[in-house]
C-alpha cells in the first residue's frame, strides 16, 4: 500500500539541490507529486508531497539523509482532511511595508475560523516614490457559517486601519 509523505527541505542555495532531491526519491520506488519551492534570502526552502510503498518509507528516509551535506530534510507522514471545510476565496493585498501587517490580517482571519492555505509576500520599490510596497497574495478557506459579505466588510474595515488595499476574490473568478 502506497502512503503520502510530506517532506521540508532547506539549506544554503546551490545548483542540484533539485536533481538531488529527484535522485534519492526516484531510488526509493516513490512518486515526486506536488512540489513548491524557493530562493529565500541565500537559502533554497522546498515543500514536498511524494507517494512510497509503506515498506520503503524508511529506506526514502534514510536516502534523503545522503544528500544532508549543508542541507536540513524532515519527513513526515500526510496529514487528513483540511483543516478548514468551506470556500476558497484569494486576499491580494499591498501597501507601505511596515512591521506587523501579516500578523494583523492573520489575526483577524483566525478570529473567523479561517484557514490560510498558501501564503506569498515580497517587499519591492513603489515606481514613482522608491518607498518599500509590502505585496502579499493568500488562498484562505472560509467555513460555512461565515459569510463572504460579512468577511469582505472586516478586512476591508482593517485594510482601511492599515492604510492597505486589499482585495477579496472569489477563487473561481481568478
Amino acid at each position: 500500500m502506497r502512503k503520502a509523505l510530506v517532506l521540508t527541505v532547506i539549506g544554503d542555495d546551490r545548483p542540484r539541490i533539485v536533481e538531488a532531491l529527484a535522485e534519492q526519491i526516484l531510488a526509493a520506488g516513490a512518486n515526486w507529486e506536488e512540489s513548491q519551492m524557493a530562493h529565500v534570502a541565500g537559502k533554497f526552502a522546498g515543500l514536498l508531497r511524494v507517494s512510497v510503498e509503506e515498506d520503503r518509507a524508511g529506506e526514502l528516509s534514510a536516502r534523503l539523509r545522503t544528500i544532508a551535506e549543508g542541507l536540513t530534510v524532515v519527513v513526515e507522514e500526510a496529514g487528513g482532511p483540511p483543516a478548514v471545510e468551506g470556500r476558497p476565496l484569494r486576499l491580494e493585498l499591498v501597501g507601505n511595508d511596515r512591521p506587523g501587517i501579516v500578523r494583523d490580517i492573520s489575526r483577524a482571519l483566525a478570529a473567523q475560523h479561517i484557514n490560510i492555505e498558501s501564503l506569498e509576500t515580497g517587499v519591492e520599490s513603489a515606481p514613482m516614490t522608491g518607498d518599500l510596497l509590502f505585496r502579499a497574495s493568500a488562498l484562505v478557506r472560509v467555513p460555512p457559517a461565515v459569510t463572504v459579505d460579512a468577511l469582505r466588510g472586516e478586512l476591508e474595515a482593517l485594510a482601511d486601519e492599515l492604510m492597505v488595499d486589499l482585495d477579496v476574490v472569489h477563487e473561481d473568478e481568478s
